[in-house]
């Protein structure tokens, strides 16, 4: 996505003004678009028979769309505690990548390792991406700041997110209930659009859209995985041929002489 190689000049001036740059950068388009996905999120809570504060707790101690929607509707449907702890594990393991790639690039000799274990709660889709566009332009002992930043200023608005979807319940049409849950991983998917200088990310993107829907015809339990694995694969390998690196050469060549 970029190349978070230490810079000469920071953006920053302090590690103070990154976490609160970060905060304002967080409080745009990014926390909105979080924002509407919770308030889709508590609204299908409701409609679950959950209570506001079982809602609220889940946001709070879990901060994983994805794994939070699939504990709400296995334990909805009946199914046992043991199904539900794996499920939600293994689904909120798509993020143990973002953290290990993350990490090496924030760390710090004298900071200790329980902040690192603190501040990975933070990381989510949203927030990953938005540190690693932002690391070239950030000294090396301002990111973890930045990162912090970014993350807590998403972290916290979603409480509230939640509970408003709670209480807006039944009075939301349910198309735009699961619209609003589905945001979030759209303004993801569009934030790579916006940077399409590597292959791997262009080639990840057409084999997700082609196989995801053919898969899911065929083994709609297994569709999502598959799909991840075979197309991530598959892009991240045919990235690497001579040919279509010596492509991306030219591009980004052109690229620069354009700018």
């Amino acid at each position: 996505m970029i190349n978070p190689s230490p810079t000469t000049s920071s953006l920053f001036t302090t590690q103070h003004a990154a976490f609160w740059g970060a905060v304002r950068e967080a409080a745009g388009v990014p926390m909105l678009v979080m924002s509407a996905s919770f308030v889709g999120f508590g609204s299908m809570l409701h409609d679950a028979n959950w209570s506001v504060w079982e809602a609220l707790y889940s946001t709070l101690s879990t901060w994983a769309l994805p794994g939070q929607i699939a504990m709400a509707e296995m334990a909805y449907s009946g199914a046992p505690l043991l199904a539900i702890v794996l499920s939600v594990g293994f689904i909120n393991a798509r993020l143990l990548p973002l953290v290990a790639s993350l990490l090496p690039h924030v760390r710090r000799a004298d900071v200790p390792t329980w902040k690192y274990y603190a501040v990975a709660m933070l990381v989510a889709a949203t927030s990953w991406v938005g540190t690693m566009r932002r690391l070239p332009d950030l000294g090396q002992d301002q990111r973890l700041h930045y990162l912090t930043g970014y993350g807590l200023a998403l972290y916290l608005a979603t409480p509230f997110a939640t509970v408003i979807g709670y209480y807006l319940a039944g009075q939301v049409p349910q198309p735009i209930t699961l619209a609003l849950v589905f945001l979030n991983p759209l303004y993801f998917m569009l934030l790579f659009l916006f940077d399409l200088h590597q292959a791997a990310k262009v080639l990840s993107l057409l084999f997700g859209a082609v196989l995801g829907p053919w898969l899911y015809l065929y083994i709609p339990n297994w569709s999502l995985i598959v799909t991840g694995l075979v197309g991530g694969t598959a892009a991240w390998w045919l990235a690497r041929t001579p040919w279509l690196q010596k492509a991306q050469l030219r591009l980004q060549g052109r690229a620069r002489h354009d700018e």
